[in-house]
């Protein structure tokens, strides 16, 4: 297909921020981007079909948006325990769960997240266990989730604070206390570590015999090599350092998901260069953990130069609400540009799949939507929104 007449928010990074292209064409072939440009440099439009050709006389067209973490296709509107399968409340240390093995791709918040343009989601277990298992990265389109996969794992969860404590006191059970839980996390990872040694041993003699199969730690040895992120759950800013404690202790690749009180240590964060997943927004203080929340928090994370995505949380928030997030964040004081990138290019970046989404650009996943009006807004529509190549909302 070839899109011409298009004013390009490509969020590709340049000098002075991102990418624009006022007068530009874009070209997709099968599922990729394959060319980008201005109209200058646009191919001869006559050697293309004409149901292929749309021209978008002047409106813009941004990179699908990305909800950063959420939990989609895990917990299903309208039931109770029969569509819950969040979190596995039986053991605090699960990494050995996928989150794709819970996931209902036919779950209605996909069409949801269609219509809002968000593309990609990152999915997974909950926060009720110290190490809750495995998140998937997602496209919002599709019946299958093998087909919808863009990276499986993208990353292992963790979870400090009330939630892991709510979990397991009613059951008068480890870990009751933020100490149990820190110290469970710790217990596993060194139990992978060791693993992780014995296996290296094995691969270097041959006479060593390999460990027997632990799904446990096997679950963790990408994160101890260092090729998978971890991501904390944490809200306090007393639980956002034991995260980046951990992080150090284990040399983690770490994102800090929801940072609740962040900006309360902004400065804290901006010395270790750390990572940042805010959200949701617009949510009551409803839990003692939350007194602090502050829809201010993405913005003062970003004016210390911490990098920010923001997401929903889905199903605490609906997935549909991710752009009104954003527009949320720049009306208390978030720079519009860092917002957008907020939920494109910096979502991306910081989940680690910059490489297929998150921006325009040729070579990467055909993955977006086109906007009469500013995305942002409680009001706008995409007019048109495509993933992998394929047109699957229209109102042109």
């Amino acid at each position: 297909m070839l899109f011409i007449h298009a004013h390009l928010v490509t969020m590709e990074p340049c000098e002075n921020g991102f990418v624009t292209i006022p007068d530009g064409f874009m070209q997709t072939d099968g599922e990729k981007i394959c060319a980008i440009g201005a109209m200058s440099a646009c191919p001869d439009i006559a050697s293309f079909p004409s149901q292929e050709v749309f021209d978008l006389g002047g409106k813009k067209v941004y990179p699908g948006f990305i909800d950063a973490h959420c939990h989609m296709g895990l917990a299903e509107e309208g039931l109770n325990f029969e569509g819950d399968d969040l979190n596995e409340m039986t053991d605090p240390v699960t990494p050995q769960l996928r989150g794709i093995d819970a996931v209902n791709p036919l779950n209605l918040s996909f069409d949801e997240a269609v219509n809002a343009a968000v593309t990609t989601v990152v999915t997974g277990p909950g926060s009720a266990n110290p190490i809750a298992g495995q998140f998937c990265a997602l496209k919002t389109f599709g019946c299958n989730t093998d087909r919808m996969v863009l990276k499986e794992p993208v990353a292992m969860k963790f979870a400090l604070g009330e939630n892991p404590k709510n979990t397991y006191s009613d059951k008068s059970e480890t870990p009751m206390t933020r100490m149990a839980t820190a110290a469970l996390i710790r217990e596993q990872l060194k139990k992978a570590q060791r693993y992780y040694e014995d296996c290296l041993k094995a691969e270097e003699d041959e006479d060593t015999d390999p460990p027997d199969f632990d799904a446990k730690c096997d679950a963790l040895l990408p994160l101890i090599k260092g090729e998978l992120k971890a991501h904390f759950h944490c809200h306090r800013a007393d639980d956002i350092f034991t995260a980046l404690r951990l992080t150090r202790e284990f040399e983690l690749d770490s994102v800090l998901v929801h940072c609740t009180e962040g900006y309360i240590i902004a400065d804290e964060l901006a010395e270790v260069n750390a990572k940042v997943i805010a959200g949701p927004l617009m949510t009551t203080q409803s839990k003692p953990e939350l007194r602090n929340a502050s829809d201010k928090n993405p913005a003062i994370l970003s004016q210390n130069g911490i990098m920010c995505a923001i997401c929903t949380d889905y199903n605490v928030m609906p997935i549909g609400m991710l752009p009104i997030c954003a527009g949320m964040a720049v009306r208390e004081g978030m720079d519009y540009w860092q917002a957008l990138a907020a939920i494109t290019i910096h979502a991306a970046q910081i989940v680690g799949i910059d490489d297929r989404v998150g921006s325009l650009k040729a070579g990467k996943d055909a993955d977006f939507a086109v906007f009469a009006s500013d995305p942002l807004t409680i009001a706008a529509k995409p007019e048109l929104v495509v993933i992998n190549g394929r047109i699957v909302r229209s109102s042109l």
